[in-house]
């Protein structure tokens, strides 16, 4: 009876389902507009992390002192494992995205599930009937042509009307071969991820290696910071005491070093040097400044902070276990655990500027340590982690999205 073609309820009930039991363990998303933003933004920050890493990259390549260019390569990998984070990110927001199509889909099949059902069966009973048992009864044979011309003329209506039906079956094929390309995308992001990880982990311990033979003063400054962070009353009182001493160590530098005698005292002449340069102005932020992490904005600078006072940075929220990094190039000052902040990291900048970034759950750098802008510090928390980023102009707090590049 090839007239009559049966709809497939298996088929027009089938949803892609592959990846409903993962898109339950993604971050969650309160609109689908919240999920497009999100998701638009990862694919935002994995573009600028490969800008990043590929600029890195060439720099560690054109490097000549052997200290340069593992501090760029260790950078590098830092915008690379930036670039993997976001590329789970933008997954995640796209899987999320499927999945709550798929669950309208299905909602709206559901609803039409049981007058398909009775129609179904309906015309599946009629079109299996064999001809010579209407034969065997009597009127069912006219009966039986009676039904079949009705059919005639109802066929070409239900297939008209189930066509939209039949139109979100394909929607529903679409959706699972694009929920299959999202997760084959997020599975290679973590393999990357982990890679870029591990490598990362070897770069720093050949760092560590070669740095042993600094440990002695690295280890006071280190100590003589711990003592300030004991001493400070509070993150500010701490940063004043840093920059204070900062400010001291660069005057130091500045001093002339020792004269030496000259070989022939009597030719010897006193040359005075014109045009010396005077103290440098503190107007001009540090090059290439970036956020230290990828993630949503929960907080902005000057926006109410615990008993209603205004916070000194912006406050982020970046996927558990993000790569934290060195907003700008300078040298570490604090590295550490300091009351309610989890680990901080404070870098002294040139020109009188300063960066701090709280929330760290490890940190990956020691006082002491010269940082290359993007150079690794540490790794964001676990559970609903929050990293948060202060700029100082002379221990004044300034906006931070006012100097991003």
């Amino acid at each position: 009876m090839s007239w009559i073609k049966p709809i497939s309820l298996v088929a027009l009930l089938a949803v892609p389902a592959a990846f409903a039991g993962y898109a339950q363990q993604t971050g969650t998303f309160t609109t689908a507009s919240e999920t497009q933003t999100a998701l638009d933004r990862a694919l935002a920050e994995a573009a600028a992390a490969e800008t990043r890493g590929k600029k890195l990259e060439a720099e560690a390549r054109a490097a000549t002192e052997e200290a340069e260019k593992t501090a760029r390569e260790a950078a590098a990998l830092a915008a690379r494992i930036q670039q993997a984070e976001a590329g789970i990110a933008a997954a995640d927001a796209q899987i999320s995205l499927i999945d709550g199509q798929r669950t309208k889909l299905g909602q709206r099949l559901a609803e039409r599930r049981e007058p398909l059902v009775r129609l179904t069966a309906a015309l599946q009973k009629l079109a299996r009937r064999p001809l010579v048992l209407s034969a065997l009864r009597p009127g069912s044979l006219r009966e039986t042509v009676y039904l079949r011309a009705v059919l005639e003329a109802t066929i070409p209506q239900v297939q008209s009307r189930t066509a939209s039906l039949r139109a979100e079956i394909d929607r529903g094929l679409q959706l699972e071969q694009e929920a299959r390309q999202a997760l084959d995308g997020l599975r290679g992001s973590e393999r990357e991820l982990d890679q870029r990880r591990t490598n990362l982990a070897a770069l720093e311990t050949r760092q560590r290696l070669a740095s042993r033979s600094a440990s002695g003063t690295a280890n006071r400054e280190i100590e003589r910071a711990l003592a300030l962070a004991e001493e400070a009353r509070d993150l500010d009182s701490l940063v004043d005491q840093l920059d204070a001493a900062g400010a001291l160590r660069q005057e130091l530098a500045g001093l002339p070093g020792p004269v030496m005698r000259p070989g022939n005292p009597e030719t010897a002449q006193v040359i005075i040097a014109a045009n010396t340069p005077g103290p440098v102005s503190a107007t001009t932020a540090p090059r290439q400044f970036q956020l230290p992490v990828d993630g949503r904005t929960i907080a902005g600078f000057g926006a109410p902070g615990e008993g209603g006072v205004a916070g000194n940075g912006i406050s982020l929220s970046p996927r558990p276990g993000a790569q934290v990094v060195a907003p700008a190039a300078g040298r570490v000052v604090f590295a550490g655990r300091y009351r309610g902040y989890g680990r901080i990291v404070i870098i002294e900048h040139a020109r009188g500027w300063t960066s701090l970034v709280t929330g760290l759950a490890r940190t990956d750098v020691q006082v002491g340590d010269d940082l290359v802008g993007g150079g690794p510090l540490g790794v964001a928390g676990g559970d609903r982690p929050v990293v948060s980023l202060e700029l100082r102009r002379d221990g004044t707090p300034v906006n931070p999205a006012e100097y991003l590049r």
